[in-house]
């Protein structure tokens, strides 16, 4: 009778987790969807839902279509893309380095791709490469600190860390000295592109960027499991036949992939990738096979409607401001709500 009884409490408990998750997945699509549509509709010029859905048919007044299919539609599949590839990307290298504090700019990615572009843009140089100069920036960065983190047992957790410090620490005070002896006018646009803003882009950065990071989702998502195990310490991942070093550098791989695609697009936005996974982890618990996609959804959320406030007001503010602001006090509460807040799992 007792093991009856047990068996009846684990079956209402994994009901009760299928209901609950089922729950949050409900939350997340109505949330996104639904500010999808205010963003469709709101802006310097505001439509209602009904020219909303005559431009999306290329019906009703040409300006609609216009600002719909040119503007509106691009820069929200931009959001969209850089908020996955942000979440993502923050929920895979805090799994990978088991620290809440990791995000997609820990590896340098954000140095590296931010040295190129001020270089480019201080210089007159090359810019209309810049998305492109800044997302090889990344990626070459990321590969020097897996270098520099590399030791003789493989890729070691403190000496990535550490090594994503320095290098971060050194571009920074490169770029800051280009900025000092460019032109006033060369930088406002660096500061507009360091502070991240999707203002301007179009179907180009989309298709360009898209292919990469619709296949890192992906890649992310088949990953989640064994970042699950690794959670489980290195001794046991190793003995259940996981590749410590093999691992790391795949999930490192695909997170800078992610991270340097979204800074290709929209330059250096902040917060997403280190606020986002520290959300739904609190909603979810510590399963990555439910961290790591739900990441991805909640950072596009998060990130179209950090857009649609930027752009609603008097003067449009980068998205990097809302994000940061919009950010920092949310990370603040659940610092405040977790006794233990920065573990991985």
């Amino acid at each position: 009778m007792p093991h009856d009884k047990l068996n009846l409490s684990s079956t209402r408990e994994t009901k009760s987790k299928v209901l609950r998750r089922a729950s949050i997945i409900g939350f997340f699509a109505v949330g996104l969807v639904a500010t999808l549509l205010l963003a469709l509709a709101q802006g310097s010029v505001t439509m209602s839902f009904s020219e909303v859905w005559q431009a999306l048919w290329h019906q009703g007044p040409s300006l609609n279509q216009t600002i719909l299919w040119e503007l509106r539609l691009p820069r929200i599949a931009a959001a969209l893309l850089v908020g996955a590839a942000l979440g993502m990307s923050g929920a895979l290298l805090q799994g990978m380095l088991r620290n809440g504090l990791a995000d997609p700019f820990i590896l340098g990615i954000s140095a590296g791709a931010g040295l190129v572009a001020i270089a480019l843009i201080t210089l007159n140089v090359f810019l209309a490469w810049l998305p492109l100069a800044a997302w090889v920036g990344a990626v070459l960065t990321a590969a020097l600190v897996y270098f520099l983190g590399h030791s003789s047992t493989g890729i070691a957790v403190e000496r990535l860390v550490l090594g994503g410090v320095a290098v971060s620490s050194l571009f920074g005070a490169i770029q800051t000295t280009l900025l000092l002896l460019s032109d006033d006018g060369r930088i406002q646009a660096a500061l507009n592109w360091l502070i991240g803003s999707l203002n301007g882009r179009g179907w180009a950065e989309v298709t360009t960027a898209g292919p990469y990071i619709g296949v890192a989702l992906i890649l992310g998502c088949l990953l989640s499991r064994v970042i699950n195990v690794l959670n489980l310490g290195d001794d046991l991942a190793v003995s259940l036949g996981i590749s410590l070093s093999r691992s790391r550098f795949l999930i490192g791989g695909v997170a800078t992939l992610l991270a340097a695609s979204a800074v290709s697009i929209g330059g250096l936005i902040g917060f997403v990738g280190l606020v986002v996974p520290h959300g739904v982890r609190l909603v979810v618990g510590n399963d990555y096979r439910w961290i790591v996609p739900l990441s991805a959804v909640g950072g596009a959320w998060v990130l179209t409607l950090a857009d649609l406030l930027a752009r609603v007001g008097a003067i449009e503010l980068p998205v990097g401001v809302v994000t940061a602001l919009l950010g920092s006090p949310l990370f603040i509460w659940l610092l405040y709500r977790r006794a233990t807040p920065f573990q991985g799992a």
